[in-house]
Protein backbone atom coordinates (compact mmCIF):
# COMPACT_ATOMS: atom_id res chain seq x y z
CA UNK A 1 0.00 0.00 0.00
CA UNK A 2 1.57 3.34 -1.10
CA UNK A 3 1.62 6.41 1.19
CA UNK A 4 -0.94 8.05 -0.86
CA UNK A 5 -4.55 9.21 0.97
CA UNK A 6 -6.15 9.11 -2.41
CA UNK A 7 -4.84 7.25 -5.78
CA UNK A 8 -6.16 9.06 -8.10
CA UNK A 9 -4.70 6.54 -11.04
CA UNK A 10 -6.43 3.29 -9.48
CA UNK A 11 -9.56 4.89 -9.52
CA UNK A 12 -9.40 3.79 -13.13
CA UNK A 13 -6.79 1.59 -13.64
CA UNK A 14 -8.88 -1.36 -11.74
CA UNK A 15 -11.75 -0.38 -13.75
CA UNK A 16 -11.10 -3.17 -16.21
CA UNK A 17 -10.98 -5.90 -13.41
CA UNK A 18 -14.20 -5.12 -12.28
CA UNK A 19 -16.02 -4.77 -15.50
CA UNK A 20 -14.83 -8.25 -16.08
CA UNK A 21 -18.06 -9.23 -14.00
CA UNK A 22 -20.84 -6.66 -15.50
CA UNK A 23 -22.22 -9.66 -17.93
CA UNK A 24 -22.63 -11.34 -13.84
CA UNK A 25 -24.53 -8.14 -12.90
CA UNK A 26 -26.62 -7.29 -16.03
CA UNK A 27 -27.72 -11.41 -15.78
CA UNK A 28 -28.98 -10.73 -12.29
CA UNK A 29 -30.88 -7.49 -13.47
CA UNK A 30 -32.20 -8.97 -16.06
CA UNK A 31 -33.35 -12.19 -14.97
CA UNK A 32 -34.88 -10.42 -11.52
CA UNK A 33 -36.70 -7.93 -14.15
CA UNK A 34 -38.43 -10.14 -16.30
CA UNK A 35 -39.12 -12.16 -13.16
CA UNK A 36 -40.68 -9.00 -11.55
CA UNK A 37 -42.37 -7.94 -14.05
CA UNK A 38 -44.80 -11.21 -14.82
CA UNK A 39 -45.61 -11.68 -11.26
CA UNK A 40 -45.88 -7.75 -11.06
CA UNK A 41 -48.59 -7.83 -14.15
CA UNK A 42 -50.41 -10.65 -12.83
CA UNK A 43 -50.43 -9.60 -9.47
CA UNK A 44 -52.41 -6.13 -10.89
CA UNK A 45 -54.51 -7.76 -12.65
CA UNK A 46 -55.83 -9.83 -9.67
CA UNK A 47 -56.12 -6.38 -7.98
CA UNK A 48 -58.21 -4.79 -10.86
CA UNK A 49 -60.33 -7.80 -11.27
CA UNK A 50 -60.83 -8.14 -7.47
CA UNK A 51 -60.42 -11.75 -7.38
CA UNK A 52 -61.50 -13.56 -3.97
CA UNK A 53 -59.06 -14.31 -1.49
CA UNK A 54 -56.19 -13.30 -4.26
CA UNK A 55 -57.13 -10.01 -3.70
CA UNK A 56 -56.41 -9.86 -0.37
CA UNK A 57 -53.25 -11.87 -0.33
CA UNK A 58 -52.10 -9.85 -3.21
CA UNK A 59 -52.38 -6.56 -1.07
CA UNK A 60 -50.64 -8.45 2.07
CA UNK A 61 -47.89 -9.43 -0.07
CA UNK A 62 -47.43 -5.89 -1.79
CA UNK A 63 -47.43 -4.19 1.86
CA UNK A 64 -45.01 -6.49 3.40
CA UNK A 65 -42.48 -7.13 0.50
CA UNK A 66 -42.61 -2.95 -0.31
CA UNK A 67 -42.33 -2.37 3.30
CA UNK A 68 -39.00 -4.26 4.31
CA UNK A 69 -35.05 -4.22 3.68
CA UNK A 70 -34.35 -5.73 0.06
CA UNK A 71 -31.09 -6.80 1.95
CA UNK A 72 -33.53 -8.37 4.68
CA UNK A 73 -35.16 -9.95 1.68
CA UNK A 74 -31.98 -11.57 0.45
CA UNK A 75 -30.91 -12.94 3.36
CA UNK A 76 -34.49 -14.76 4.07
CA UNK A 77 -34.17 -16.36 0.11
CA UNK A 78 -30.82 -17.57 0.88
CA UNK A 79 -31.09 -18.97 4.55
CA UNK A 80 -35.04 -19.30 3.76
CA UNK A 81 -35.45 -21.07 1.05
CA UNK A 82 -32.87 -24.19 1.73
CA UNK A 83 -34.46 -24.29 5.29
CA UNK A 84 -38.02 -24.78 3.67
CA UNK A 85 -36.81 -26.79 0.66
CA UNK A 86 -34.91 -29.61 3.48
CA UNK A 87 -38.39 -29.16 5.60
CA UNK A 88 -40.10 -30.49 2.48
CA UNK A 89 -37.38 -33.40 2.04
CA UNK A 90 -38.51 -34.31 5.34
CA UNK A 91 -42.08 -34.34 5.20
CA UNK A 92 -42.43 -36.19 1.63
CA UNK A 93 -39.05 -37.97 1.32
CA UNK A 94 -38.31 -36.45 -1.60
CA UNK A 95 -34.56 -35.72 -2.45
CA UNK A 96 -34.36 -32.30 -3.53
CA UNK A 97 -30.46 -30.75 -4.00
CA UNK A 98 -30.44 -28.20 -1.90
CA UNK A 99 -26.97 -27.76 -2.17
CA UNK A 100 -26.33 -27.83 -5.76
CA UNK A 101 -28.84 -24.64 -6.00
CA UNK A 102 -26.40 -21.51 -6.98
CA UNK A 103 -26.63 -18.71 -5.08
CA UNK A 104 -27.73 -16.69 -7.63
CA UNK A 105 -30.85 -18.23 -7.71
CA UNK A 106 -31.96 -17.48 -4.37
CA UNK A 107 -30.63 -13.45 -5.63
CA UNK A 108 -33.03 -13.40 -8.37
CA UNK A 109 -35.79 -14.51 -6.66
CA UNK A 110 -34.99 -12.36 -3.75
CA UNK A 111 -34.86 -8.99 -6.72
CA UNK A 112 -37.34 -10.38 -8.56
CA UNK A 113 -39.97 -10.45 -5.98
CA UNK A 114 -38.50 -7.25 -4.12
CA UNK A 115 -39.29 -5.41 -8.10
CA UNK A 116 -42.64 -7.04 -8.36
CA UNK A 117 -44.65 -4.97 -5.47
CA UNK A 118 -43.35 -1.83 -6.90
CA UNK A 119 -44.64 -3.10 -10.94
CA UNK A 120 -47.64 -4.23 -9.50
CA UNK A 121 -48.41 -0.87 -8.86
CA UNK A 122 -47.32 0.41 -11.91
CA UNK A 123 -49.04 -1.54 -13.86
CA UNK A 124 -52.24 -1.52 -12.33
CA UNK A 125 -52.37 2.37 -12.48
CA UNK A 126 -51.24 1.96 -16.10
CA UNK A 127 -53.90 -0.49 -16.96
CA UNK A 128 -56.72 1.33 -15.54
CA UNK A 129 -55.26 4.27 -17.49
CA UNK A 130 -56.75 2.23 -20.41
CA UNK A 131 -60.01 3.86 -21.66
CA UNK A 132 -62.93 1.47 -21.30
CA UNK A 133 -64.30 2.58 -24.86
CA UNK A 134 -61.00 -0.21 -25.55
CA UNK A 135 -62.52 -2.80 -23.54
CA UNK A 136 -66.41 -2.37 -24.91
CA UNK A 137 -64.62 -2.37 -28.67
CA UNK A 138 -62.58 -5.61 -27.91
CA UNK A 139 -66.58 -6.78 -26.10
CA UNK A 140 -68.04 -5.45 -29.65
CA UNK A 141 -65.74 -7.93 -31.77
CA UNK A 142 -65.88 -11.32 -29.66
CA UNK A 143 -62.61 -11.34 -27.73
CA UNK A 144 -62.59 -12.83 -24.43
CA UNK A 145 -61.34 -10.89 -21.53
CA UNK A 146 -57.59 -12.99 -21.88
CA UNK A 147 -57.79 -11.95 -25.62
CA UNK A 148 -58.34 -8.33 -24.86
CA UNK A 149 -55.65 -7.88 -22.03
CA UNK A 150 -53.37 -9.36 -24.47
CA UNK A 151 -53.94 -8.04 -27.74
CA UNK A 152 -55.52 -4.74 -26.53
CA UNK A 153 -55.07 -3.83 -22.79
CA UNK A 154 -51.54 -4.75 -21.96
CA UNK A 155 -49.79 -3.52 -25.35
CA UNK A 156 -51.72 -0.16 -24.83
CA UNK A 157 -51.02 0.00 -21.04
CA UNK A 158 -47.12 -0.73 -21.67
CA UNK A 159 -46.85 2.43 -23.44
CA UNK A 160 -47.81 4.22 -20.27
CA UNK A 161 -45.73 2.41 -17.98
CA UNK A 162 -43.00 2.03 -19.59
CA UNK A 163 -40.61 4.88 -17.95
CA UNK A 164 -41.31 3.33 -14.55
CA UNK A 165 -40.36 0.13 -15.81
CA UNK A 166 -37.21 1.47 -16.85
CA UNK A 167 -36.69 3.07 -13.60
CA UNK A 168 -37.24 -0.02 -12.01
CA UNK A 169 -34.94 -2.20 -14.10
CA UNK A 170 -32.18 0.72 -13.74
CA UNK A 171 -32.90 0.36 -9.80
CA UNK A 172 -32.89 -4.12 -10.34
CA UNK A 173 -28.96 -2.80 -11.43
CA UNK A 174 -27.77 -0.80 -9.00
CA UNK A 175 -29.90 -3.34 -6.20
CA UNK A 176 -27.61 -6.22 -7.75
CA UNK A 177 -24.72 -4.91 -5.70
CA UNK A 178 -26.12 -6.31 -2.65
CA UNK A 179 -26.12 -9.79 -4.51
CA UNK A 180 -23.16 -11.00 -2.50
CA UNK A 181 -25.34 -11.52 0.49
CA UNK A 182 -26.25 -14.62 -1.97
CA UNK A 183 -22.33 -15.76 -2.07
CA UNK A 184 -22.91 -14.42 -6.36
CA UNK A 185 -19.46 -12.63 -6.81
CA UNK A 186 -20.75 -9.87 -9.29
CA UNK A 187 -19.28 -6.56 -9.72
CA UNK A 188 -19.78 -4.82 -6.20
CA UNK A 189 -18.07 -8.26 -4.69
CA UNK A 190 -15.41 -8.31 -7.01
CA UNK A 191 -14.69 -5.22 -5.47
CA UNK A 192 -14.60 -5.59 -1.81
CA UNK A 193 -12.36 -8.57 -2.88
CA UNK A 194 -9.56 -6.29 -4.61
CA UNK A 195 -9.83 -3.51 -1.51
CA UNK A 196 -9.10 -6.69 0.48
CA UNK A 197 -5.61 -7.58 -1.25
CA UNK A 198 -5.08 -3.49 -1.44
CA UNK A 199 -6.78 -2.14 1.10
CA UNK A 200 -7.68 1.01 -1.18
CA UNK A 201 -11.15 0.77 -0.12
CA UNK A 202 -12.60 3.95 -1.11
CA UNK A 203 -11.02 3.99 -4.84
CA UNK A 204 -12.51 1.11 -5.25
CA UNK A 205 -16.02 1.95 -4.46
CA UNK A 206 -15.51 5.63 -6.84
CA UNK A 207 -14.68 3.08 -9.27
CA UNK A 208 -17.49 1.81 -8.62
CA UNK A 209 -19.66 3.83 -8.63
CA UNK A 210 -18.38 5.24 -11.98
CA UNK A 211 -19.35 2.30 -13.61
CA UNK A 212 -23.03 2.01 -12.14
CA UNK A 213 -23.36 5.80 -13.46
CA UNK A 214 -22.48 4.89 -17.04
CA UNK A 215 -24.69 2.05 -17.39
CA UNK A 216 -27.33 4.30 -15.83
CA UNK A 217 -27.02 6.78 -18.42
CA UNK A 218 -26.79 4.60 -20.75
CA UNK A 219 -30.40 2.40 -20.03
CA UNK A 220 -31.51 6.18 -19.28
CA UNK A 221 -30.51 7.19 -23.39
CA UNK A 222 -32.26 4.14 -24.72
CA UNK A 223 -35.23 4.02 -22.90
CA UNK A 224 -35.66 7.53 -24.48
CA UNK A 225 -35.22 5.85 -27.67
CA UNK A 226 -37.68 3.67 -26.96
CA UNK A 227 -40.46 5.76 -25.46
CA UNK A 228 -40.14 7.77 -28.43
CA UNK A 229 -40.63 5.18 -30.93
CA UNK A 230 -43.45 3.59 -29.19
CA UNK A 231 -45.26 6.52 -28.57
CA UNK A 232 -48.40 6.87 -28.78
CA UNK A 233 -49.53 9.47 -32.35
CA UNK A 234 -52.36 12.11 -31.55
CA UNK A 235 -55.89 11.13 -32.47
CA UNK A 236 -57.11 12.41 -35.96
CA UNK A 237 -59.60 13.97 -34.36
CA UNK A 238 -57.47 15.63 -31.83
CA UNK A 239 -55.55 16.98 -34.20
CA UNK A 240 -58.29 18.23 -37.06
CA UNK A 241 -59.85 20.60 -33.84
CA UNK A 242 -56.19 22.09 -33.13
CA UNK A 243 -56.07 22.67 -36.82
CA UNK A 244 -59.74 23.89 -36.48
CA UNK A 245 -59.43 26.38 -33.86
CA UNK A 246 -55.79 27.78 -35.48
CA UNK A 247 -57.90 28.77 -38.78
CA UNK A 248 -61.10 30.03 -36.24
CA UNK A 249 -57.88 32.48 -34.66
CA UNK A 250 -56.59 33.52 -38.34
CA UNK A 251 -60.27 33.91 -39.19
CA UNK A 252 -60.99 35.95 -36.15
CA UNK A 253 -57.47 38.16 -36.37
CA UNK A 254 -58.82 39.16 -40.06
CA UNK A 255 -62.41 40.28 -38.79
CA UNK A 256 -61.23 44.12 -38.37
CA UNK A 257 -59.20 44.02 -41.73
CA UNK A 258 -62.74 42.66 -43.70
CA UNK A 259 -65.16 44.93 -42.36
CA UNK A 260 -62.80 48.26 -42.95
CA UNK A 261 -62.89 46.98 -46.30
CA UNK A 262 -66.87 46.21 -46.55
CA UNK A 263 -67.15 49.63 -44.83
CA UNK A 264 -64.88 51.62 -47.50
CA UNK A 265 -66.88 49.99 -50.48
CA UNK A 266 -70.32 51.24 -48.86
CA UNK A 267 -69.12 54.37 -48.19
CA UNK A 268 -67.78 54.86 -52.16
CA UNK A 269 -71.16 53.65 -53.05
CA UNK A 270 -72.61 56.07 -50.61
CA UNK A 271 -70.74 59.05 -52.93
CA UNK A 272 -71.09 57.98 -55.93
CA UNK A 273 -75.22 57.95 -55.47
Amino acid sequence: MSGKIFDFKLVFTQIPDLLKYLPVTMELAIASTLFGMLLGLLIAVIKIKHVKVLDKLATFYVSLVRGTPVLVQLYIAYFGVPMLLKYINQQTGSDLKVAAIPGFVYAVLALGFNQSAFDAEVFRAALLSVDKGQHEAAAALGMTGGQALRRIIIPEALTVALPSLGNSFINAIKGTSLAFTCAVVEMTAEGKILSGRNYRYFEVYVSLALIYWAITILFENVLKLIEKKIAIPEQPAQLETEQQGKGVRKADGQKPEKQKKVVGKRERLTGEA
